[in-house]
């Protein structure tokens, strides 16, 4: 492995890698030892139907199970050292880029996964969008510390002129041959991968990556977990990069979804009550999709909120300017200050529920349905979001403003078991 560092001012520096994969002989299906990233595995349910789909799914190492995180850690490591050993995992013969496509009907994504350069934000070379919690950061750097490998990619987007050279040339080439593999997951999706070690496209892609630069769609603790451990390894080497998973957007456009919030301690009545008439409350008596619907039209006009959880949905929008005037932070970008996400945050919970961000009392759900579901079996309440345009997120995080947590959900994301790094090969 290359573990010469870009120089300073540079753009992305992606490396080949010799990824650990699935021997498909070992396991009943790719399929099935497959998971989503593990902040959308929804627990419990989620969790025990993965880990019930296969003895080697993937989740039992990015979500182990034990009494103590020591004990959960240890666990996870343990168990990856026993699948290379039993030839559950293999690891490629040599360090490649990978090609990543996956397909759902209309919808096609491409990408190419490598290990990255880490760079701090102040490089302006990967750029944040979302503010991160410290003891998730702790939780997925001590996982990451014991395994001593890169579990599963981040999603990190880019802009191209659109024009099918460079990076994507190659993708568009590569996926003419037969693929490593695929699969197609329960969600619908199917999923290839191709691995490029082609010296000259190898060049390619780099001279086109070198003058990029990207937005982290999906993963902010993972990438503040790479410049934890970086810090911590300062010898150049392993540490010195991240798995990642690139996407031009500009050829193949992301979705851009919200994340909902499950108040596990505010049951929907006293939620209701609280807000008063700090906001306009309608109870909507119809199907989800149509409450969406009224949530997205109320969205377009100003902040709106769906809360449910009591067997109906309440939209909540025209907020009292006064109380936004008061609540949330006036030493921000208009952008920033008029997100649903800002004023969930500063003025309902912290203001108005007075609810702390803690995963005790707060639950960040990707699906719709499942948080609903999840307010409901709790007593609590499900507040749902309307989803913020790519360009917003884009523009916030190139003046260097965070987003609330969750603020966003970009997709699809990249399933998690197709391919792993692992920084004792590197």
């Amino acid at each position: 492995m290359n573990t010469e560092g870009p120089a300073a001012n540079d753009g992305l520096h992606l490396i080949p890698f010799r990824g650990l994969r699935y021997v498909p002989e070992r396991v009943g299906s790719l399929a099935a030892v497959t998971s989503p990233p593990y902040d959308v595995v929804v627990r419990p349910d989620g969790l025990h139907h993965l880990e019930s789909a296969d003895p080697h799914n993937i989740v039992r190492l990015i979500l182990p199970q034990a009494n103590s995180t020591g004990d959960r850690n240890q666990k996870a490591a343990d168990t990856l050292a026993r699948w290379l050993t039993e030839g559950i995992l293999a690891a490629d013969p040599e360090p490649a880029l990978y090609v990543y496509e996956q397909r759902q009907g209309d919808l096609l994504q491409r990408g190419v996964i490598g290990a990255l350069a880490l760079s701090e934000p102040s490089e302006g070379v990967v750029l944040p969008h979302e503010d991160v919690m410290p003891d998730i950061v702790a939780d997925r750097a001590a996982l990451m510390r014991t395994t001593a490998a890169n579990l599963e990619p981040l999603l990190l987007t880019y802009r191209s002129m659109g024009n099918p050279t460079g990076a994507t040339a190659v993708i568009e080439r590569t996926v003419l041959r037969s693929p490593l593999l695929e699969t197609t997951t329960e969600d619908g999706f199917s999923h290839r991968l191709w691995s490029v070690t082609d010296p000259a496209d190898l060049a390619e892609i780099r001279s086109d990556l070198s003058e990029r630069q990207a937005l982290i769609a999906d993963g902010h603790h993972r990438w503040a977990t790479y410049l934890r451990l970086r810090a911590e390894h300062p010898t150049p080497g392993p540490w010195n990069y991240g798995l990642v998973l690139l996407i031009d957007t500009a050829r193949y456009p992301l979705r851009v979804r919200a994340i909902h919030r499950v108040l596990n301690r505010l049951p929907a009545s006293e939620a209701l009550a609280a807000v008063g008439g700090s906001f306009r409350a309608r109870r909507l008596d119809v199907p989800l999709p149509q409450a969406l619907e009224a949530l997205g039209k109320a969205a377009a006009e100003g902040n709106a909120f769906l809360l449910a959880g009591d067997g109906a949905f309440h939209l909540l929008d025209r907020p009292d300017p006064e109380l936004l005037s008061r609540t949330v932070r006036a030493d921000r970008p208009e952008a920033w200050r008029t997100l649903d996400a800002t004023v969930l945050h500063s003025t309902l919970l912290d203001h108005i529920w007075r609810i702390p961000d803690t995963p005790e009392y707060i639950a960040y759900i990707h699906d719709t349905e499942a948080a609903v579901t999840q307010a409901e079996r709790r007593g609590g309440t499900a507040v749902l979001m309307h989803p913020v345009p790519e360009d917003v997120v884009r523009d916030l995080a190139r003046e260097g403003v965070t987003m609330p947590r969750k603020s966003t959900s970009f997709g699809p994301k990249p399933a998690t078991g197709l391919v792993l790094r692992s920084l004792r090969l590197d």
